[in-house]
Order: structure tokens, then sequence, then C-alpha cells
């Protein structure tokens, strides 16, 4: 084969590398996204035994897992069940879901789901237990209230900033915040619990991206970090600060700072379009200082979003009791 044939089939290899690649990308950012628009099976009930746990009804279903109310012989606490899905019981499946059980139950910061138990199964699955938490994930409550007041977001994302802030700091990365993972627990306060830590990654763990399940850890297209669709070895701890912008954004507006006809239009707008500030999308006002937390946690470029989740933390306390001071002044001013 002459120098000129050599480097023409080459290229072509290379070519059709990249195109593997992307099409796994596309069909993992596309899955993805058909299970953040809800178009995932119904639930359904069980009956079964783990460990000391006795299973209910399934409560939730994700790509990795099912979760089922449950009561345990040895506490009265109430208890949810996360059971590795029917297929994904062995390899790397296994090790993941393994992997999360055992790093969630570090975390004990109050606005986490706490993991309290886990093991493995008789038919040589996993399980882990939780506490059930009774509430409304915020994707349910702003399609049921819309959009919420600026003291209220300010005091939600602080909450979830405060969960992060450990997460961090035990050198691990969500990787899936979002909405429909973020609990409003019951009992007439804003009592935010982080949830599903499926997609959890140690700081200094490298995926090898040359497989298409580990493209499917970038996390959820509408919310996912730009860095995290270029290099999703260079996730860390701001790339959990982007998806709280997002979420920020989201419940301000009702949207998502970004959509698109497909998973691979949305990563594109991620990649190279700036955000329209929340103020301008949803034609009302927001205050100023929120609002340009909130982008900059949209950045593009990590190191231009805030250095920490505890320093974010910080600046969104601070900017809550800002608003619930004048909030309180108004109140007066109407009232005397």
């Amino acid at each position: 084969m002459n120098a000129s044939a050599s480097r023409t089939q080459s290229k072509t290899s290379s070519a059709r590398s990249a195109s593997d690649w992307l099409s796994g990308l596309s069909g993992a950012l596309s899955t993805a996204l058909a299970a953040v628009t809800g178009r995932g099976r119904k639930a359904s009930s069980v009956a079964g035994q783990v460990g000391p746990y006795t299973l209910a009804e399934k409560i939730g279903e994700g790509g990795m897992g099912v979760v089922y109310r449950a009561s345990s012989r040895c506490s009265d606490r109430p208890t949810a069940v996360k059971l590795l899905a029917p297929g994904r019981t062995g390899g790397r499946a296994l090790t993941r879901f393994v992997r999360e059980a055992e790093l969630t139950s570090r975390l004990r910061h109050p606005n986490t789901i706490s993991v309290f138990d886990f093991g493995p199964t008789p038919d040589g699955g996993f399980y882990y237990a939780m506490e059930y938490v009774e509430g409304e994930d915020l994707e349910k409550l702003v399609e049921r209230e819309g959009v919420l007041a600026p003291s209220r977001v300010a005091h939600l994302l602080a909450q979830l900033a405060a969960s992060l802030a450990e997460a961090h700091a035990a050198g691990l990365v969500h990787r899936d915040v979002k909405p429909a993972n973020l609990m409003l627990c019951e009992g007439g306060e804003d009592r935010l619990k982080v949830l599903d830590f499926g997609l959890i990654k140690q700081i200094d763990a490298t995926p090898d991206v040359s497989r298409t399940d580990e493209l499917s850890l970038i996390g959820t297209p509408l919310y996912v970090a730009p860095e995290a669709l270029l290099d999703p070895g260079s996730v860390g701890p701001r790339s959990d600060l982007y998806a709280l912008g997002a979420v920020g954004y989201f419940l301000l507006t009702g949207t998502t700072p970004f959509s698109g006809r497909n998973a691979v239009e949305v990563c594109a707008h991620h990649l190279h379009t700036a955000p329209v500030p929340p103020s301008t999308r949803s034609g009302r006002a927001i205050p100023r200082e929120l609002e340009t937390l909130i982008l900059k946690c949209l950045e593009k470029d990590p190191s231009k979003r805030p250095t920490s989740a505890a320093s974010l933390e910080l600046a969104l306390r601070r900017i809550a009791a800002t608003l619930d001071a004048t909030l309180d002044a108004n109140s007066d001013a109407l009232a005397a």
C-alpha cells in the first residue's frame, strides 16, 4: 500500500470512529432526554423481601435501579429500598450500583437523602435502604404552581448548594442535579432533599469515554454542563454548579435555559449559546443580584463560575436574607 492510500485509509478510519462516538453520544442523550420528559414505564406494585426489608409498591425507576416503599422488621422509620434494575445485575452495572450505595452512605447533610443500609440480594443483585421522604419534586411543583418567587428560589438553591458542598468536600460530584431529583418535603416548610446520586463520581476518577455506557453518565441533557459533553473525564464540582444554575433558571422562568428539537441540539446550545437572562425570558422583574448569580453559574468556562458550592451557598443565603427583609418592610408599610 502506498503512502497516499495509507493516509486515506487512516482518515476514513478516524472519521468512522468519530461518527461512531457521536452516534453513541446521540443515542445516550436521546435516552436521557426521553427520561426527563416523562416517557418512562408506569409504576406497578410488587411484594418481596430483601434483607430485613419487606417491599411494597414501586415509587420510582431510573436507568440503574428501581425504588420501592418498604418496611423493616428492625425499625419503625419510613424506608425506601433501591434495587439494581432487572437485567443489570452483572459486571459494570453492579459495580457502579455498589459504588453509589457506598459513596452516598458517607453523606450526612440534612439536605441530602440518607442511606443507612446496603447489601447483596439472593439473586446476585444489590440493594440499599434510605430514608423515605414524603413530598413533591421541584419539577412537579413548578408544573402545579408556576414560577416561584425569587426569595423562595434563593432559599431552595441555598439548601441545594449546602448539600453539594458536603459531597464536594468528600470528593464526590453528583452529575445529575435537576428539578426531578430535588424533593420538597411535606410539613409546611421549604425543606429540600437532594435525591438520586446514581451518577455520582469520585473527583479523581476518570471514565473510559470510548464506551457508550460511559457516555450515558454525563447527566440529563437539559441541565448538563458543557465540559461534560466535551470531556466527561473533566467533570468536577463546578459542573454541579452549572446544573444548580440551570435549576434556578427553571424555577424562576418555568423553562430550562435551552431547548431544542432533539438532545444533540440542546447540547449544542449548552456549548455555544448564551442563555437569555431569566428576567427577559419570564417577562417579570427578578432581583439583579440573584439573576447575576444564576448567569454566573451558567458560564461556559468552569473557571468563571462560583469558586465552590460553599461560597455559592453563602451568596444565596445573603440574597435570600435581603429579599426577605424587603418583603417584610413592604408588608409593614402596607399594614401601616
